[in-house]
């Protein structure tokens, strides 16, 4: 998309980390602007603050998980703008630890963001754009859609899914000699609260057996937001990117070059039928 003065973009996690920046961005260049969040008072306070710079923006509180919610925020979109142009489908959580010691509880709510999420959208606004034959879709996936870490199963397959629905939207997009792009985020570590996610986990999709997490377990987990902190992407230089695919129509967006390694060291694994490299993705920290 070359002109995307005065069109409308939709942003699902748009009150903090990636999607606050993404919104900004988009903003900055002249669209208009629909964010979902489930955090409502910092929703409103995104919106607040993107307004106070001229942007033309609404919040609509939306749990992407649901089918209805998501079915909401999309007729209260079109009720406002009558139309969608760019597709940025970036709510996102997460949650580690060994899958034996997993609930079912915390896999539902992973994968009833980070996947059905996308879902859901693609449900509620693909069909709009196809028929207008213009627009664009983000897709937040991962540098975890490309490697298997462990400790992080529920994330892990969640980002795989993504990556695999990005890769066949695209494939019949372009079957369909459509003027919709598709673009498929694959982040590195970047500075953002997905790593503090479990505050917004429904109370009924949380583990009411589970242990109160160690000493050592907090301290772990402090060492590694202090890391995330110091080392990480800013969520503004990754926002650029995503604009640049956008106008550019281009389909990956890798933030650094930092994984590369471990990606291509898992597909030779597979290439020759070897057993995988068993790591941890605490070791970046």
């Amino acid at each position: 998309m070359k002109n995307i003065n005065g069109k409308v973009a939709v942003i699902t996690g748009g009150a903090s980390g990636l999607g606050k920046a993404f919104a900004k961005r988009l903003g900055e260049a002249g669209m208009k602007l629909a964010l979902a969040d489930v955090e409502v008072p910092v929703l409103e306070e995104t919106v607040a603050d993107l307004r106070s710079n001229g942007i033309e923006v609404i919040g609509v509180p939306c749990d992407v998980s649901s089918a209805q919610s998501m079915k909401n925020f999309s007729e209260t979109v079109l009720a406002e703008f009558g139309e969608v142009h760019v597709l940025c489908l970036n709510a996102g959580v997460a949650s580690g630890g060994p899958i034996v010691e997993s609930s079912l509880e915390e896999w539902r709510w992973v994968l009833g963001v980070n996947l059905y999420g996308i879902i859901h959208g693609l449900d509620a606004f693909l069909p709009g754009l196809v028929e207008q034959n213009e627009g664009h879709i983000v897709m937040t996936a991962s540098i975890a859609g490309h490697t298997s870490f462990a400790n992080l199963a529920s994330y892990n397959a969640s980002k795989h899914a993504t990556v695999t629905i990005a890769e066949t939207l695209f494939a019949e997009m372009k079957e369909a000699k459509s003027d919709v792009g598709v673009s498929c985020l694959c982040p590195g570590f970047v500075s953002t609260n997905i790593f503090t996610s479990d505050r917004n986990q429904p109370e009924e999709l949380q583990t009411s057996l589970a242990e109160p997490p160690s000493e050592e377990e907090v301290n772990q987990r402090e060492a590694a937001l202090e890391w995330l902190r110091a080392n990480a992407l800013q969520p503004e230089f990754v926002a650029d990117l995503v604009y640049d695919a956008i106008i550019e129509k281009h389909f990956w967006i890798f933030t650094e070059e930092s994984h590369t390694q471990a990606i291509a060291a898992r597909h030779k694994e597979i290439q020759e039928r070897r057993d995988p490299t068993a790591e941890r993705i605490t070791e970046e920290f």
